[in-house]
Parts: structure tokens; C-alpha cells; sequence
């Protein structure tokens, strides 16, 4: 690496403030580097001078190449506690992956763990009886992995570590490069600790969504079937399939081409599309049902699985003007049909046979199929797709819909006062799904996209509400709270589950998730259907605002 480049680098921390412990007059640089391919290696650097700490830095950074990942951290903020003290922690910790501090196991920082190292290679580990989101993780310290990565990382044994009375805990200030550029990284832990900060929005968002999108397009496989995810903190492949995961991610995808001006990927979309339907679909009649394969149980017939393919498939001629499928979307509406009740209510989930399996199964249902419609009757202008919207409408403003604070709803109705410009009934139920949820929606520390995507819908919902001389049914709700939420979720979304160059270069092959999105609280799990919901609420907000 260039001498200058490493100056830089010098210049950039020494702007972050003081770097030496005032107590132990020691400093402590956390150095990371990675060649984009292979997990970083991290050096923990420790002197009683800046001078000579940094002295080290050089002579690392001199050896690695140009493009390489660097983070570099200044320990700071650092507290003994008792071992037993994490221990209990760590047990009581709700989620898994959110240890969000460095632990060393000595005073002197010869066996210390950054916060991304132990989550990176998932060190705490949950329970076997942890079920995400229903119980607390009962979270555990893997002493024998630590101490085989730290024999390997540092060369030097780590035994013994489990029988320490104290651990050091620590927080950091620091920096990214990708080579081109340097960032400061965020030092608030329930925003994204140790991730960019977000110097340019616009230009930040812009960017990761053209890698998003790029990500999404590679997995789809020659045959046009996706690679459904991955757990990058195991290093596992996850092999179930979803066919409303499907065709939602093809959806989201032709979104991202159109935002990104990628047509060349228009060919991969087709291929997907075309294998859902060979592969996901079966007729009856002159009506295409989405099907849901089931290994352990009986194929069934998913309503939100209808709608995907709807959506997906009027996605695709939307932005191609290529009409070769509208065809399957007309017959998929036929299908549709097969779902109603006479009371307007829709059955869920049908046996192949169409016989019903679960009259209810999810709220998100109705929202879909109603979006879905309102984009098919954009297409075509068939006065049936209208009636159905229209109907189905009805039955969840008699019945309350805008309780349940479904991103779906909002889509339905935003979508659907394009259709319906004047229905206040419809403008009513979208501003009490939205507004009455924004105190979740304000507090809400994880990363969660389809709160994004409830606030895009709605912020367009009351300007639509606004354009149409319907103000007085938004007096007593708070836009400017509404637009500054929206704001705040979009960038929280970026800081809390992008994988970032920063965050990726502490999991297997980093170069190969940078434009994935993930979920922290499941392994980092990494799905078609995450980057579906990041991709089409970021696309969909920077559409919008810029």
C-alpha cells in the first residue's frame, strides 16, 4: 500500500481526538485488514506512544494492497467486569448477535476480541432452545473456538481464558477505506456501531442500491431458480424454497434494474420468471395458481403467493413494455377468484385441490392481493380487476384494517387512490395504519424494511390526501413527525443491515455479500426475500425524496 495512502489514514485518526488511555498511559489500535476475499485479520497494537503504535500500523499496511479493506480503531471506554458479570449478560440477552462491545480476556489486550470479530464468527452463541424473536437467546461464550482463532490469529496460546475472574469490555472510534475513500464509523450502539457514517445520504444510498441489485441478479442460477440465502456467520447455504420469496424478489429486482438502468439484466429477471412459472405454478381451467411445494406436508395454494406473481409478472412488462406473460397474469387473476368468500372475506391457503386449508393465515394477505390488483388494472384497465379492488377495500374498511399497521395496506391504498382518487373511506384507513404505528416505528432499534416501506406509501398517501383537497382528514396527525421518521428509518435501515465493506470483511469471502442485506438476530441471515424488502423500501424512498 502507498506511503501517501497510509498517511492518510494517520491524518483521519488523529482527527478522531485523544488515543491514549490517561489511566495505563497506554494506546490501543485495533488494525483490520482484508483483501476483499478472505476474512480480516486483525492486529491489536499496543504502546505507551502513538508514535510508535503507529509505527506498527505502517509496516502492516505497507504489505497489503491497494484495494484492501482497512479499519483502524482506537480502543477507548474500556471497564473490567467480572467474568460471570457477561456470563449473565449473555444469557439474558434477548436477541442473538447483539453483543455490541469488544471483550479481551487480559488486562494488556493480548487475547482482546473485537465486537464485529465475535459476531463476525459468532463466538456468543445462543441456545439450542433460542426460537428467533420468542424467547431470550440464553447466549453462551464458545471458549474452544475463541481460543483456536486466537492461537491462529496471533500465533501465541490463549488457554486458560475461561478461567480469568475478569474480562475487559470495550467500545471503539474509528475509521474505513476501501482504498478510494475514508469514512468515520459510527460510535452509537443502538444505531449501528462501527458502521459508515453516512456522510452523503443520497450519494451512500445510490450506491449501495446499485450493488444491491447486483447482488440480488447473481443469485439467480442458470436455470433461474435463486440461491435462497445464506448464513454468513456459519458459512451455511440454506436450501428451502418460497414461492411468495420468488416471485416478491423478482418483483423486487425489476425494481432495482429500473432504478439502476442495469438492462441487461432484464434477461436474468425473464429467466426467473419463466422458471416460476414452469416450476411454481399449475393450472385449472383457465386460471394459473401459485404453488407452495412442501417437503414435510401437502402442497397448498397461498393467496400472498397469487399476488406475487401478479405483481411480478405486470413488473416486468411495466418497465419491459415486452406483453409476453400478460398472459399469466390474466389467468392468475382468474385464479384469484378460487380464494373468495361470499361474505367479500378471502380464504389464505387452498389445498391443490382447492378445497380450503386455512381460511386465515397471515394479515399481510389481503393488503397484497389488493396492491397487486390495483398494478394489474393499471395494465389493463379490466373493470373486474377494478370491482374486485373496490370490494375487497370495502371489506377492510368495515373491518378495520388500518389497526393491524401493515406495510401491504399502505401499498394497497396508496395504490389504489390512483384508482380511487375521492374514496375518503379508503384515505382514513391508510393514515390510521400508518400514523397510530409511529412510536413503534420511532423506537425501533433493529433493522426492520418493511417499516420503510409502510412509511414510503404513506408519506405519498398524504400527499396524494393533500392534492385531492382532503386536508382536514389529516388534522389531527403529524406530517413533519411523519417525514422526519421516514428519514431517520431509511438511514437506520443502511446503518443496521447492509452489508457495508466495513461489516463484510468479518465474515468468510466478504467481497461476495457487499450488496446483500441481513438480519443480525438470525445468524446474520442473509435471504432473497431480506434483500427483496431492503431493496424495494430504499429504491422506493430515494425515488421519492431525491
Amino acid at each position: 500500500m502507498k506511503k501517501s495512502v497510509i498517511k492518510q489514514y494517520q491524518v483521519a485518526i488523529s482527527n478522531l481526538g485523544s488515543v491514549k488511555d490517561r489511566v495505563t498511559g497506554k494506546v490501543t489500535l485495533a488494525l483490520s485488514v482484508s483483501d476483499r476475499r478472505h476474512r480480516a485479520k486483525i492486529h491489536f497494537l499496543r504502546d505507551t506512544s502513538i508514535e510508535r503504535v503507529w509505527s506498527q500500523v505502517e509496516s502492516i499496511l505497507a504489505a497489503a494492497p491497494q484495494h484492501a479493506w482497512v479499519r483502524i480503531e482506537v480502543v477507548e471506554a474500556v471497564q473490567r467486569q467480572k467474568l460471570n458479570s457477561l456470563k449473565q449478560n449473555l444469557n439474558d440477552m434477548f436477541r442473538m448477535n447483539y453483543w455490541r462491545r469488544g471483550v479481551s480476556f487480559d488486562a494488556d489486550f493480548k487475547t482482546a476480541l473485537l465486537e464485529m470479530e465475535i459476531n463476525g464468527h459468532e463466538f456468543f452463541k445462543p441456545s439450542k432452545q433460542h426460537k428467533v424473536g420468542k424467547n431470550a437467546s440464553e447466549s453462551w461464550i464458545d471458549f474452544d473456538q475463541i481460543k483456536k482463532y486466537l492461537q491462529a490469529r496471533d500465533d501465541r496460546s490463549a488457554q486458560g481464558i475461561e478461567d480469568t475472574q475478569y474480562v475487559w469490555t470495550f467500545v471503539t472510534k474509528g475509521i474505513f477505506s476501501d482504498g478510494e475513500k475514508i469514512w468515520p464509523l459510527r460510535e452509537d450502539e443502538s444505531r449501528g456501531i462501527g458502521v459508515r457514517e453516512l456522510t452523503n445520504p443520497r450519494e451512500e444510498i445510490n450506491s449501495y442500491l446499485h450493488a444491491g441489485e447486483k447482488f440480488l441478479m447473481r443469485q439467480i442460477k442458470d436455470d433461474g431458480q435463486f440461491i435462497y440465502g445464506y448464513y454468513p456467520a456459519l458459512q451455511r447455504v440454506l436450501t428451502n424454497y418460497n414461492s411468495v420469496r420468488h416471485f416478491s424478489s423478482i418483483y423486487a429486482l425489476l425494481e432495482a434494474i429500473d432504478f439502476t438502468n442495469q438492462n441487461e439484466d432484464v434477461a436474468k429477471a425473464k429467466l426467473a420468471l419463466q422458471w416460476g412459472i414452469d416450476n411454481l405454478t399449475f393450472t385449472k381451467g383457465d386460471a394459473l395458481f401459485a404453488v407452495e411445494h412442501n417437503k414435510k406436508a401437502n402442497d397448498e395454494v397461498k393467496l400472498g403467493a397469487q399476488a406475487m406473481l401478479i405483481l411480478a409478472l405486470c413488473k416486468y412488462q411495466e418497465i419491459t413494455t415486452d406483453d409476453s406473460f400478460l398472459k399469466y397474469a390474466q389467468q392468475a387473476f382468474n385464479g384469484v377468484t378460487a380464494f373468495r368468500q361470499e361474505s367479500g372475506r378471502f380464504n389464505h391457503v387452498l389445498n391443490v385441490d382447492l378445497s380450503v386449508k386455512d381460511a386465515f393465515r397471515i394479515i399481510y394477505y389481503e393488503g397484497e392481493i389488493t396492491f397487486a390488483l390495483a398494478r394489474l388494472f393499471e395494465l389493463t384497465g379490466d373493470e373486474a380487476v377494478k370491482q374486485l379492488i373496490k370490494e375487497t377495500l370495502d371489506f377492510m374498511v368495515a373491518n378495520n384494517y388500518g389497526q393491524y399497521h401493515d406495510h401491504w395496506i399502505s401499498y394497497a391504498v396508496n395504490e389504489a387512490l390512483q384508482i380511487f382518487s375521492t374514496n375518503r373511506d379508503y384515505m382514513s384507513m391508510g393514515l390510521k395504519n400508518v400514523f397510530d404505528h409511529l412510536d413503534f416505528i420511532e423506537k425501533r432499534d433493529t433493522s426492520y424494511p418493511t417499516l420503510l416501506e409502510l412509511l414510503n406509501a404513506a408519506v405519498k398517501m398524504t400527499d396524494t390526501i393533500k392534492a385531492t383537497g382532503n386536508d382536514d382528514l389529516m388534522e389531527g396527525y403529524d406530517l413533519v413527525r411523519l417525514r422526519r421518521v421516514w428519514r431517520q428509518r431509511a438511514e437506520h435501515e443502511m446503518a443496521t443491515g447492509t452489508f457495508e465493506p466495513e461489516l463484510a470483511m468479518y465474515f468468510y469471502y466478504p467481497e461476495k455479500f457487499v450488496g446483500a442485506f441481513f438480519a443480525r438476530h438470525d445468524h446474520f441471515r442473509t435471504r432473497i426475500d431480506d434483500c427483496e424488502h431492503f431493496l424495494s423500501g430504499l429504491i422506493n424512498y430515494y425515488n421519492y425524496k431525491y
